[in-house]
């Protein structure tokens, strides 16, 4: 019999503790995320569906999405009994201790045919966080430091407050060496992460060509998860990647580009290269901290 857990590494999202409703892993490798019951669970049900057969999807863009292998009628964890879940590729089953962002895209979050409670209810959200103004959101992370420190992980209400600056600033401690002991982030994974040919600078360009042509899906309130793990990063081996997630407001595309998502992911990209463009000395030229602290905060146009 299959022995079910609540993921190790989830920073976003329903979870499945005290008592709640939220995803299970295995430790074959699978993801079981729990199929809502209205149009929100058909939609994204839908969605994997076609996007495993539809060869208008080339495959070096099938890349960034989860392997979904079904549905399955398992024990909700809320033991509420069986209920059906989307059976999909564990993204963290082959990483020991995943650095982990998810960002979620689109200057608006809310789909046309949503309800009115539902459009003010993501509007307000949308208003509050940076979605408005970036085109993106940071909706949970974790970037690992060492055994002796674990994870830096800002808990839920703190990410939700982030403004313009904070997220410059975890965007740079999502690749440092340091985002738990030193205020000012030293960015030293950024050339190996975020650069280079496998990197998720490319990546992220390769999937904004093809938002640049494609008009089959419009994907609303859909998440880039951005992972990489530190040892092989320290060692000079990428092995980051970036994987598209939630599909529960895909609609067609009816011919039309997202501009929606495109927009926020171009603003995204232009974040990440900024980041590789200038990036932080690691010791102010007189070497106190009062001035690493003012060096810092010039670079970053905070000041």
């Amino acid at each position: 019999m299959t022995m079910l857990k609540v993921p190790d590494h989830q920073v976003a999202g329903h979870q499945a503790r005290d008592g709640m409703l939220g995803p299970l892993v295995d430790d074959s490798g699978c993801f079981y995320k729990p199929l809502q019951d209205d149009e929100r669970g058909s939609t994204e049900l839908a969605f994997y569906t076609s996007l495993s057969h539809d060869n208008r999807i080339p495959n070096d863009i099938r890349q960034f999405f989860p392997i979904f292998y079904g549905t399955q009628l398992i024990e909700a964890s809320n033991g509420t009994g069986l209920q059906p879940h989307l059976v999909l590729q564990n993204l963290m089953s082959d990483h020991d201790k995943p650095s982990v962002m998810d960002v979620k895209i689109g200057s608006r979050t809310w789909y046309p045919q949503a309800s009115e409670a539902y459009i003010q209810k993501c509007l307000k959200k949308d208003k509050e966080t940076t979605s408005l103004t970036l085109g993106f959101r940071i909706s949970g992370l974790q970037a690992y430091e060492s055994d002796e420190s674990g994870f830096w992980k800002p808990k839920k209400k703190q990410i939700q407050g982030f403004n313009v600056e904070d997220v410059k600033l975890a965007l740079r401690k999502f690749v440092s060496s340091n985002p738990i002991s030193c205020e000012e982030p030293d960015c030293s994974l950024a050339a190996t992460i975020y650069d280079g040919t496998d990197g998720i600078l490319a990546q992220l360009e390769k999937l904004k060509e093809w938002f640049e042509d494609q008009t089959i899906f419009h994907f609303y309130s859909c998440s880039v998860l951005m992972i990489y793990e530190k040892e092989a990063a320290t060692a000079g081996r990428s092995a980051a990647q970036i994987k598209l997630v939630d599909f529960a407001h895909v609609l067609k595309g009816e011919g039309v580009i997202d501009h929606n998502f495109l927009g926020g992911l171009c603003s995204l990209i232009k974040f990440v290269r900024n980041i590789l463009n200038n990036p932080r000395e690691c010791t102010a030229k007189d070497g106190s901290p009062e001035s690493e602290k003012k060096q810092f905060y010039l670079e970053n146009g905070y000041a």
